[in-house]
């Protein structure tokens, strides 16, 4: 079995249909792993420490189980996420909490370089997206759906584009949702990723981010939008997103 064959496959699963194209496909990785072929490799890049576990996390865990590396982008370290603390004493705690939270998801951690607050769109901020994406040559890359109320989180959304324009398309990009009402907007999923097996570790994950006030805000915001996922989904718990193309054709 070829990469692109096994994309296909996961592909079922992230279109939303069932689990068992995953399931299945999970099955198939031991063949894969006992022939030495490279893993598909899955990216989720986010804003700020938290905005990948918070809106994809369940998926992350599900991609593990079907075989792929997954790494966890983080294009700030929340500079300015807790109040009453410098800019350095916030990064390194939010940082050692994004460690954490990726122990728990068995996931690596990528930091990039811009400032929590100041995000900007530039030449070299352009460049930087890109090459973090060229090293890393992932198979298919989920990000911040690009209408929402933090502009940290439309920068990311629009550097990741660009990227993915720049470097021809190589890899499927699809959008994620985070608090949608108060932070994205206009969000209507295209795709679903059932992940009710998988909703306690992903929560355990999210409460890493103890300087965040995590419990109260997930109870509030995502606990309900993982249930009403579900239910668009006819599962107990789901998390959505939008599958964007550039061809009219099935990028997996």
């Amino acid at each position: 079995m070829d990469r692109r064959q096994m994309l296909k496959m996961t592909g079922a699963a992230i279109a939303g249909a069932s689990l068992l194209g995953v399931q299945a496909f999970a099955a198939d990785s031991t063949t894969q792993s006992s022939e030495n072929k490279p893993k598909p490799k899955a990216l989720i890049i986010g804003a700020h420490p938290d905005d990948p576990e918070t809106g994809c996390g369940g998926t992350m865990l599900m991609l593990l189980k079907a075989g792929y590396e997954v790494v966890s982008v983080y294009m700030t370290k929340g500079e300015g996420g807790i109040a009453g603390r410098s800019a350095d004493e916030a990064a390194a705690i939010r940082v050692e909490e994004a460690r954490r939270a990726c122990e728990v998801l068995e996931v690596r951690p990528v930091f990039m370089t811009q400032i929590d607050g100041k995000s900007e769109i530039n030449a070299d901020r352009y460049i930087e997206m890109r090459q973090i994406i060229a090293d890393e040559n992932p198979d298919i890359v989920f990000t911040h759906w690009p209408i929402d109320s933090h502009p940290d989180h439309r920068v990311c959304s629009h550097l990741v584009y660009d990227a993915w324009r720049r470097l021809g398309y190589k890899f499927a990009l699809y959008y994620y949702e985070v608090m949608s009402g108060t932070q994205t907007q206009l969000f209507q999923p295209t795709d679903y990723v059932d992940i009710s097996s998988v909703a306690d570790q992903k929560r355990r994950a999210c409460y890493c981010h103890v300087s965040q006030d995590i419990v109260p805000l997930y109870e509030k915001w995502h606990d309900p939008m993982e249930q009403f996922r579900g239910i668009e989904n006819h599962c107990d718990r789901a998390e959505a997103f939008v599958r964007l193309r550039y061809d009219g054709g099935d990028i997996l």
